[in-house]
């Protein structure tokens, strides 16, 4: 979404870098830069002069006339007004304290809703929570169906007494209430014990008088406890517009921005948090339905500044990756044993069920220098890569080395590739298999230096070798000497103790303790009393 704006914002603090120390010119400079991008991306211009402003006025302060490194300081400015206007704080719902928690959905004709809520529906099953959604949208055609579809994908109770508008024009069927509607869904959820009812409304305009004030009737009717306005990220500064005109006629708590995996300029996302003094708290960045997020402002900022969001990809990978087998894998690995064909299919699936391994990618630091490497990569590659392991037998899988021409041929046949393609697979895998065997013994990275041995993994755990025997000692030309030696079994005569050359040490004169000039009372600490 903000690839356009990363970019230009990356371009304008990498001239920072190579001067030493910042001119009033040089932040002027770079403002007008900031402002120039923030203006393509389509940000309200209010939003832009206020960002601009502060950051200039902030720019030219003490902070960064004092600072080390002024062009670092100009980032952290940078990034905290965009934390700012982007809302500042992480805001989760707010659940009653009387269940069901009540979530009214609405915004504009085609945001998202429908699908938002099986989404939302879903985020809240996988906390623990009951929901229930509701088919209130009995104006387009087939929502109430659509609704149904996305509530069974989730694993979601419908709420739906009315079939809803079956033909192409959307009008409201004769006998439909949506009012009503919402208030036996609410209804329902308190006789089925739902801690969570989910209201999916029809799509309106901010012009349309008629159905704002359905909406608001929705609204009274049920009492929402939150009221999400979906707001599709991509229409640009003509979001501050509708937001605002939505907030003055119907009232919303929060913000959901859909469709944040789109390639605009993402305008919306920048403006209608500062513009309407609403949170966004959610975001939906994919078709899935698993692809919907908590919004953090602070994660959001650092990500358009091209500095990554680990935090975000940490708790995607501890929901989708299983303790239990990185665990096993790790004690594989530890001991000593081969990383198989098998394992990797194991870690490769599990990589999956974190969802697109391109925006997994996109979350690291620096990885906008790789954009264009990003863009070709073909998500498709991991579908060929598993095809071709599930064409090998167990045995091929644990011990690639037996795989010849003709189990080669067969296994690409397999898999609907080429055996070259086999080939590639197989000569990588050879690669990381050495790399593994490397960190286990504690070589550490290729191009970098050890990490010490893991722990557990030295030869004496593994027991493959014993300790080595000691050299035996050369006779002395001296013959004297060698009879000696072997006399002595070929040891040399012990040293008395204390002797650095095998010369006995003179023995110190005994000390007394009253030929000592100690401090009074001191002699008991000897034994004396």
């Amino acid at each position: 979404m903000f690839a356009s704006l990363s970019d230009r914002l990356t371009s304008t603090f990498r001239n920072l870098r190579t001067k030493g120390r910042l001119t009033e010119a040089d932040i002027d400079a770079t403002v007008r830069e900031i402002r120039r991008a923030l203006l393509d991306a389509d940000v309200a211009v209010p939003v832009v002069r206020a960002f601009t402003g502060a950051v200039r006025e902030r720019a030219l302060s003490v902070e960064v006339s004092g600072a080390l490194n002024p062009a670092q300081q100009v980032v952290k400015i940078v990034n905290d007004e965009l934390v700012g206007i982007l809302g500042k704080e992480t805001r989760t719902l707010r659940f009653a304290k009387t269940p069901p928690t009540v979530i009214l959905l609405a915004g504009l004709q085609g945001a998202g809703k429908t699908t938002l809520a099986g989404k939302l529906a879903l985020h809240l099953k996988g906390q623990g929570h009951t929901p229930l959604l509701v088919a209130a949208d009995l104006q387009r055609p087939n929502a109430v169906t659509q609704l149904q579809v996305v509530g069974e994908r989730a694993g979601v109770p419908v709420f739906a007494p009315h079939p809803g508008n079956q033909g192409h024009e959307e009008t409201l069927p004769s006998g439909a209430d949506p009012v009503g509607v919402a208030r036996e869904g609410l209804a329902e959820a308190h006789r089925r014990h739902h801690d969570v009812l989910i209201v999916d409304t029809a799509g309106r305009l901010g012009i349309d008088a008629e159905l704002m004030a359905q909406a608001a009737a929705i609204r009274e009717a049920v009492q929402p406890d939150e009221t999400l306005f979906v707001i599709d990220a991509m229409i640009g500064q003509d979001a501050v517009t509708t937001a605002q005109a939505f907030a003055d006629g119907v009232g919303f708590t929060g913000v959901v921005l859909s469709k944040l995996d789109g390639d605009a300029r993402g305008g919306a996302a920048l403006s209608v948090a500062s513009v309407t003094g609403r949170p966004i708290l959610y975001a939906s960045t994919g078709e899935k339905l698993t692809d919907f997020e908590v919004f953090h402002p602070d994660r959001m900022a650092s990500r358009i500044l091209d500095m990554g969001d680990v935090l975000t990809l940490i708790e995607q990978a501890e929901k989708a990756f299983d303790a239990e087998q990185a665990e096993k894998m790790a004690g594989k690995l530890v001991s000593g044993q081969d990383f198989t064909l098998a394992d990797f299919l194991v870690q490769m699936q599990q990589l999956r069920n974190m969802g697109s391994i391109k925006k997994m990618f996109g979350m690291l630091p620096g990885m906008g220098q790789m954009r264009e490497a990003l863009d070709n990569f073909d998500e498709r590659e991991v579908d060929r890569i598993e095809a071709i392991i599930r064409s090998m037998t167990p045995g091929e899988r644990d011990n690639p080395k037996i795989i010849n021409g003709s189990r080669r041929a067969r296994i690409a046949k397999g898999s609907g590739v080429t055996p070259a393609d086999v080939n590639g697979l197989l000569d990588r895998f050879a690669q990381a298999q050495t790399m593994m065997r490397t960190m286990a013994r504690g070589g550490g990275m290729p191009g970098m230096g050890g990490m010490g041995s893991l722990p557990g993994s030295g030869k004496k755990a593994r027991g493959r070798t014993a300790a080595p025997a000691k050299k035996a000692k050369a006779k002395s030309g001296n013959p004297a000497k060698r009879a000696e030696q072997e006399r002595l079994g070929g040891q040399r005569p012990a040293a008395p103790a204390g002797s650095a050359f095998g010369l006995a040490p003179a023995p110190a004169p005994e000390a007394d303790a009253a030929d000592l000039q100690l401090p009074a009372g001191f002699d008991r600490f000897l034994g004396g009393r």
